[in-house]
C-alpha cells in the first residue's frame, strides 16, 4: 500500500506519522517550502513570531503524550490558563485549559513530528481524481489535510469527497505582527476582544515565546479580513490602530508584518473525526471537529489508523 498525503500541517503530518508506524509506504506533499500550514512561525527582525495559531490546549490523552514529549526536551511550555476578555466594558477574565506555547514557534513542533518522513516542499498538487491518482500518478489512496475551500480546489467534482466539502463557509483572518520599542502593557498574555469593528484577539508574544520582546500579534475579525482580502498591506494602520486604542499604548510601532489566512476556522464544525470514501480519499483536520491544534492531530492520527487497519484486513 502506498500513501500519498497532501499538506504538511500537524494533519498531515500525524497522519503519515501513524502510516510509517505501520509500515505502509508514504509521501508527504506541500506547496510552502516548509511545513506548519495554519501553525505557522515566522523569523522577523532576529526572532520567531507566531502568526498562525496563537497557543494549542492539551484534551486528548494521547496529544498529551506527544506534548509531555515536547515539554521534555524544551519545545513546548505551559503558558497561561487565565485569557483577558476586552469589550465596551472593560476587561474581564476567561479562565479556562493551560494554553500551551513553544519557546521556537508553533511551527517548530510539526517540524519536529515531521523529521524523518519523505517530504517534498514546495512542490504544488494541482490534481487528485479518481483512481485516485495525484496529477496522474496512481496511489492506493491519498488524504487531503487542509481546509475544505483548499480541498475542494484540488478534488475532481465527481469525487464523492467533493460534495462533501463544498459550499462550506469558512472565516478567514488577518494575523498583524507589531514590533513596539518598549514593552507598555503588562499582564497580558493573550485576550479575547468582543464586538470590536477589527480585532478578535491580541497575544503578547514576547510572553509566550518567554523572551519578553515587545512584540504583539493580533487577530482580526472575519469582516476586516473579507474587507482587505484583495490588498491585506491596507488593513496594516487600521490593526495597529485599534490595537494601540485598546490597550492605550502610546509609542508607535518599530516595525509591523501582515499575513491574510483566507481559510482560518470553519464556520460550523462536523462530528466526525475525518472521512476517507470508497474512492480511497481521505480528509483530514482541524476542520473535522472543532478548530483546534490537538483536534488536527488527532484527526490526522484516526485517519491514518483507519488507512493502516484496512491494509491490515487486505
Amino acid at each position: 500500500m502506498s500513501v500519498v498525503v497532501v499538506g504538511a500541517g500537524i494533519a498531515g503530518v500525524a497522519c503519515a506519522l501513524e502510516l510509517r508506524a505501520a509500515g505502509v509506504a508514504v509521501r508527504v506533499l506541500d506547496r510552502a517550502p516548509v511545513v506548519g500550514g495554519r501553525m505557522a512561525s515566522r523569523e522577523l527582525h532576529g526572532r520567531v513570531v507566531d502568526y498562525g495559531a496563537a497557543y494549542f490546549t492539551v484534551r486528548d490523552r494521547e496529544f498529551a503524550d506527544v506534548v509531555a514529549h515536547w515539554q521534555a526536551r524544551g519545545l513546548a511550555r505551559p503558558w497561561t490558563a487565565e485569557l483577558a476578555v476586552l469589550d465596551a466594558g472593560g476587561r474581564g477574565h476567561s479562565p479556562g485549559p493551560m494554553r500551551w506555547a513553544a519557546p521556537g514557534g508553533l511551527r517548530s513542533l510539526v517540524a519536529d513530528l515531521a523529521a524523518g518522513l519523505d517530504l517534498q516542499l514546495g512542490h504544488e498538487v494541482r490534481r487528485v481524481g479518481p483512481g485516485p491518482v495525484v496529477d496522474g500518478e496512481p496511489a492506493d489512496a491519498v488524504v487531503l489535510a487542509m481546509p475544505d475551500p483548499q480541498a475542494v480546489r484540488l478534488l475532481d467534482p465527481a469525487s464523492p469527497a467533493a460534495a462533501c466539502v463544498t459550499g462550506r463557509a469558512w472565516h478567514p483572518v488577518l494575523a498583524v505582527a507589531a514590533g513596539f520599542p518598549e514593552r507598555e502593557w503588562a499582564d497580558l498574555p493573550a485576550a479575547f476582544v468582543n464586538d470590536h469593528p477589527v480585532l478578535s484577539l491580541v497575544a503578547d508574544d514576547g510572553d509566550r515565546r518567554g523572551d519578553g520582546a515587545p512584540v504583539l500579534v493580533a487577530h482580526s475579525t472575519a469582516a476586516l479580513a473579507r474587507r482587505y482580502d484583495s490588498d491585506p498591506d491596507a488593513a496594516v494602520a487600521a490593526v495597529v490602530g485599534a490595537v494601540r486604542d485598546l490597550l492605550g499604548l502610546a509609542s508607535y510601532t518599530v516595525w509591523t508584518d501582515i499575513h491574510w489566512w483566507p481559510c482560518a476556522a470553519p464556520e460550523i464544525g462536523r462530528d466526525e473525526p475525518f472521512l476517507f470514501g470508497d474512492d480511497g480519499i481521505g480528509l483530514a483536520g482541524d476542520g473535522w471537529g472543532s478548530p483546534r491544534i490537538e483536534t488536527a492531530w488527532r484527526s490526522g492520527t484516526l485517519l491514518g489508523r483507519e488507512l493502516a487497519r484496512r491494509r491490515r484486513s487486505d
